[in-house]
């Protein structure tokens, strides 16, 4: 079961841990990228989030790492 998958199934259940298994996501493919793509990767994290149901507020709501 990959990421996205735990990801899902937790959504329902707990969306703020299903956040910080995103954020940790996310961290992990900037560092991986040395934060070329960091727009990218924000991007999709952001959509991902949206298409799982537990997105966020465009207006800040998001953590900076």
């Amino acid at each position: 079961m990959g990421i996205l998958d735990k990801m899902k199934s937790m959504a329902g259940k707990d969306k703020d841990k299903s956040r910080k298994m995103s954020d940790a996501a996310e961290r992990q493919v900037n560092q991986r990228t040395g934060g070329k793509y960091e727009k990218q990767v924000d991007a999709a994290q952001q959509q991902a989030e949206g298409k799982l149901g537990f997105g966020r507020d465009q207006g800040g709501g998001r953590e900076q790492h």
